[in-house]
């Protein structure tokens, strides 16, 4: 299933390829139409075991190179062929598989090495703070001049999707928190979203401001931890526990609503777990005036130093026609000058009741990620403070059957997540349990762009692209 969606108008249409071989399937690969179909054809062949015709470089993506079968398959049994647990070393390939199809309809295999013998290879990763969770990145280099990068995935691959096959529609929300960490609301309200869509429910006005608010303070969470990580990446301390101090505020008011920090549990089917504590409003108007403060001492100190500017100014470009190309939406694209904020562009929930602007930048480096995320920070202060005194009446959840199905069909929802477009794609077969669960990663586009991004460049100037380009390993490797 392909989602396409226009960059201009983010008008979407959804297409179906088919394969005729249910024993060898194959498509044609559109690899040469945008370069993020070459890391989603590699998922695909992973998990489901589809060929696509001419892509450059067919490996697996977030399963070892030794496993046996395709496990998201409906036939597959990977317990009968596959260890318990592994025992060794991962094999890691260093041959590029491209296959072809011959005249008469079978398939030729040429397999092309990644690297020269000569070339000289470092891994950054998996065990490096700096790649910002268990990420592996073999980095071709020429001095210290960055020539190619190989993204390795999986480490922390939790099958996510697949588990979710086996769970009834609430208990798959537990799983979203721990997909991107840091936009846990925004995971849970973008499944909540897609399932009461497809089950034709309408919560209250006071559930769409309340979830509205609560993803405004996740974003501002998630930006402080990016400011506060990139700055210990690139050595100024100070500014990382000044993020950290402010971060434990927003961690405060959750706790105070939600009984958690981190793992949330607040969006549910139909509205929320919890109506907001009697405290809530007082907090959060008391964080938004200090917040304001605090990002003046975020200038201060780190936004206009020198030496940040001279390790972030022109460093990883990223043009508009390749993070379009690549699929980076989210902070990352708008730095880009691509206008793709979901929020501005196909609002749901209580964003068409407010005004903010959409942060978009041009230069498209490393300086401009970083300030369209302090920017953000800015627009999402104001979008809180615009509801914060306006929260309707009503109920905070609707009345909902004790067994949950969905009607058979397949269904799509996105929400403006930290990171940028978080889609949920269900395929239901009006059972009580999804057929399919698909979540569009923010990250994985992200990590893809390392290598485009990264070229050129120098190994320290990694460290200050990954910080920017923001992307978080749980959410990738789901």
């Amino acid at each position: 299933m392909y989602t396409l969606t226009n960059p201009e108008t983010f008008e979407m249409v959804h297409v179906k390829a088919v394969s005729p071989n249910r024993e060898q399937p194959v498509l044609p690969s559109a690899c040469d139409l945008w370069d993020i179909a070459n890391f989603y054809e590699r998922e695909v062949y992973d998990f489901y075991g589809v060929i696509f015709v001419n892509h450059p470089d067919l490996r697996r993506i977030f399963l070892r190179e030794d496993w046996v079968g395709f496990p998201f398959r409906k036939d597959d049994k990977p317990e009968e062929k596959n260890e318990e647990i592994a025992v060794g070393d991962e094999p890691i390939s260093d041959l590029a598989p491209c296959y072809t199809l011959n005249a008469d309809g079978t398939l030729h295999c040429e397999r092309t090495p990644l690297f020269a013998d000569d070339d000289y290879v470092i891994n950054l990763g998996p065990q490096h703070p700096s790649t910002h969770g268990v990420l592996h990145f073999r980095t071709r280099i020429d001095g210290e001049i960055i020539t190619k990068i190989d993204p390795h995935l999986g480490y922390i691959h939790r099958s996510i999707e697949k588990i979710s096959e086996d769970l009834t529609y609430p208990q798959t929300l537990a799983l979203t928190d721990r997909m991107d960490y840091l936009g846990a609301m925004q995971n849970r309200h973008a499944l909540c979203a897609c399932i009461e869509q497809a089950m034709g429910v309408e919560v209250s006005d006071r559930v769409q401001v309340i979830r509205t608010i609560m993803d405004e303070l996740q974003r501002i969470d998630s930006h402080i931890l990016f400011f506060s990580c990139l700055c210990q990446d690139l050595g100024a301390t100070t500014a990382f526990l000044y993020g950290f101090r402010d971060r434990e505020k927003i961690l405060d008011i959750f706790e105070e609503t939600c009984g958690g920090r981190l793992i949330l549990n607040y969006n549910m089917i139909g509205g929320l777990a919890y109506d907001i504590h009697p405290n809530f409003q007082h907090r959060v108007k008391e964080f938004i005036t200090t917040m304001r403060e605090s990002l003046k001492e975020y200038d201060d100190i780190f936004t206009g130093n020198v030496i940040f500017q001279t390790r972030a100014k022109g460093v990883g470009v990223l043009t508009k026609e390749q993070v379009i190309s690549f699929g980076c939406t989210g902070g990352t694209g708008r730095a880009s000058g691509w206008h793709n904020d979901l929020r501005k562009h196909r609002p749901y929930a209580a964003y068409d009741r407010v005004e903010f602007n959409e942060v978009v930048r041009t230069e498209g480096d490393s300086f401009a990620r970083y300030m369209i995320r302090m920017d953000e920070i800015r627009e999402s202060l104001h979008i809180i403070e615009q509801l914060i005194d306006n929260i309707p009446e009503g109920n905070f959840a609707e009345k909902m059957r004790p067994v949950i199905k969905i009607p058979a069909g397949t269904y799509y929802h996105a929400v403006e997540g930290s990171r940028g477009a978080l889609g949920v794609y269900i395929e239901s077969k009006g059972d009580k349990t999804p057929y399919r669960l698909h979540y569009r990663s923010t990250g994985l586009p992200l990590v893809a762009a390392m290598d485009t991004a990264c070229r050129g460049s120098m190994i320290a100037d990694l460290i200050t692209i990954g910080g920017t380009v923001d992307y978080v390993v749980p959410d990738i490797d789901r």
